[in-house]
């Protein structure tokens, strides 16, 4: 426990590493290394509470500034790796300097995909929606009666047209694809959410891709639809997926994937170096996948901690997701990859429901809407690896206790 770590990333994953690494005892010098000027923080406040005025910033860092320096993790701001010399064991910093390591954590998580310049992506007004410098110009851009396009119906995109809504703008969001959510949720779930942003009052137009935005003075003005027509804009948000920041990796010479390519441990092809969190792909379920949230960054990372200070525990995914919209809590248990069978089961009140999702007759997940007793009982399950019986699902009237006995 005397060789240095070098970690790279200050997100979630790289800060969940090093304290794990404390907490079971390991002494060994920590360096995190992060492009961000700001200390460790959590990123899903940030587009929420955060952007509403609700959250200070300073309640989103995971530790006080003062706690690295009393566990002997020195944190570099503002700074970035630019190569990885794998012979050498050292890292390239963009100011020219090296830093040696005996073990290397890549923690570089996901970027969000751009608009490219060659349509109106290099526009004054057009944002992303990742980190504290996205959430401070938007919370400067978002004024009641202003108007808003957001160009993609995932997770981030209905995020963002929330808290528009909540804070009085017109919005409208437009989805390439037959409905929003076709990557990452089945249609019924679709279909309640798309109401519930609609009852909002914000306009969702599907199968409706972006073809120009449109600037004046180099700002932002309009967007021109695949359809034809032409809308006015203040401003837009682009939520159209992200990609695995891997470029280190590829340079390097390690296997990527999709994502950096990882074992059960998460090592890579190069057993001196680990990659965790968004970045990595990992072994699940008989395949490969990469997961996309705080849940994995945070388990898979602390997973890696011991391996690294000595322990032989593979890490076994269970992935769990949310998604806050409104008033409306989206929990999801499981990863729904593949699934070709789905029950729609209506909740104990007005406005929950579920969505319990199959494949090749086995349950693998659940979206439960403002049903926190759907979402536990499927978390429960899918931890035990039971099937919960259909004839009970399909009942709204039948207790869900009934699936754990």
């Amino acid at each position: 426990m005397t060789g240095r770590l070098v970690i790279v990333g200050a997100g979630q994953a790289g800060f969940a590493l090093a304290a794990k690494l404390r907490t079971l005892g390991d002494l060994r010098p920590i360096t995190i290394i992060g492009a961000e000027e700001s200390l460790p923080y959590q990123r899903p406040p940030l587009t929420k509470k955060y952007l509403l005025g609700e959250m200070a910033f300073d309640r989103l860092l995971f530790r006080p500034e003062h706690w690295y320096a009393d566990n002997n993790v020195e944190i570099r701001l503002s700074t970035w790796v630019e190569q990885i010399d794998r012979a050498a064991k050292q890292v390239a910093m963009q100011d020219g300097s090296a830093l040696g390591y005996e073990t290397l954590a890549l923690a570089t998580g996901a970027m969000p995909r751009r608009l490219p310049p060659s349509v109106g992506g290099a526009l004054e007004g057009v944002y992303l929606a990742r980190d504290k410098r996205d959430a401070d110009q938007l919370a400067r851009e978002m004024r009641a009666g202003r108007r808003v396009l957001i160009i993609g119906g995932g997770y981030i995109g209905l995020e963002a047209a929330a808290v528009a809504r909540h804070r009085g703008l017109e919005v409208t969001l437009i989805e390439m694809a037959d409905r929003i959510l076709q990557r990452v949720a089945a249609k019924e779930t679709a279909d309640i959410m798309r109401a519930i942003h609609r009852q909002h009052d914000v306009v969702i137009r599907e199968k409706t891709g972006l073809k120009q935005l449109i600037g004046k003075n180099g700002h932002v003005v309009a967007a021109e639809l695949s359809d034809g027509s032409t809308i006015d804009v203040d401003f837009v948000i682009v939520g159209i997926g992200v990609a695995p920041s891997d470029r280190l990796a590829k340079e390097a010479g390690l296997g990527v994937g999709n994502g950096i390519v990882v074992d059960s441990f998460a090592r890579t092809s190069d057993p001196s170096i680990f990659a965790v969190g968004d970045c990595a792909e990992l072994p699940w379920d008989g395949g490969r996948i990469r997961l996309e949230s705080v849940q994995n960054a945070v388990d898979q990372a602390e997973a890696a901690a011991g391996i690294i200070a000595g322990g032989n525990e593979p890490y076994d995914p269970k992935p769990w997701f949310w998604s806050d919209q409104y008033d409306v809590k989206l929990q999801i248990a499981g990863f729904n990859l593949g699934y070709d069978e789905t029950l729609l089961r209506a909740g104990g009140r007005e406005g929950s429901a579920s969505v319990w999702y199959f494949k090749q007759g086995r349950f693998i997940a659940v979206d439960a809407i403002n049903d926190a007793k759907a979402y536990v009982t499927g978390k429960k399950l899918l931890e035990t690896g039971t099937n919960p019986e259909k004839a009970v699902l399909a009942d709204s009237a039948a207790d869900l206790k009934q699936l754990l006995r």
